[in-house]
């Protein structure tokens, strides 16, 4: 069966690359070509969000100044224990992620799976929870692309949390993302007591959404909260 590329539309050849990682090569979406193009997030990062930190870049205690601002507020220190991305946020991660999330090609998620699937592995965890759509979002796009990644590493996505209806995060500055109010609820009265819980997500960019999605988890009772996103914005 002939297969051709999510990215570029070249048929796909078997290729011998540290790439086989993304995916069985029989089971490849993409070409090596198009692997090239993503760019793994290596060497030294931020302990909490997972950004690379340059000799440049102002960090303390293994932290970026993000984080430091993060954990500096008593509202947010401690609420999401770590957030482990795969990829950096470059213009052809870009590119997938929105024909993934934006134009429904649902197939491109087992291409992200492949890189999470490795990431996942070395975590402890009891559930595995999907950062959730609105009803209205969901709509738009057929699909919550959180869900379909969870899917698509074979494991079980436990809904224990609802949003509401927003502005899209890509049309709010970075202050206003920042200090977003509660956008979530959750969906029932869950006892989470000692859980450790995995949040799914295709980007982190000022991590304002995970850390609004694990508040609600840690209240409760959740003993860890990870986030585990494919790209690091």
């Amino acid at each position: 069966m002939i297969m051709f590329c999510l990215g570029c539309g070249a048929e796909l050849k078997k290729a011998v690359s540290w790439h086989s990682l993304f995916a069985k090569e029989e089971d490849s979406v993409l070409c090596h070509e198009c692997l090239e193009k993503l760019e793994m997030i290596t060497g030294e990062v931020c302990r909490l969000c997972s950004r690379p930190i340059g000799q440049n870049r102002y960090q303390q205690d293994g932290m970026c100044l993000d984080c430091l601002r993060w954990e500096e507020n008593e509202v947010w220190s401690g609420v999401l224990d770590r957030n482990i991305s795969v990829l950096m946020y470059n213009d052809y991660c870009k590119e997938l992620i929105a024909l993934f999330k934006y134009r429904g090609d649902y197939a491109v998620a087992a291409a992200f799976a492949s890189l999470l699937k490795h990431k996942l592995q070395t975590l402890t965890y009891d559930l595995i929870v999907p950062v959730p759509l609105s009803p209205e979002r969901l709509y738009e796009r057929g699909f919550n692309q959180s869900e379909a990644l969870i899917l698509s590493l074979g494991k079980e996505p436990f809904h224990l949390l609802s949003r509401k209806h927003s502005e899209k995060q890509s049309k709010k500055s970075r202050h206003d993302r920042i200090h977003l109010p509660q956008v979530f609820q959750l969906t029932q009265q869950t006892n989470l007591s000692g859980k450790q819980i995995v949040l799914i997500d295709d980007i982190y960019t000022t991590g304002s959404t995970l850390r609004h999605a694990a508040v609600l988890l840690k209240e409760a009772g959740a003993k860890t909260v990870t986030s585990l996103t494919v790209a690091r914005g």
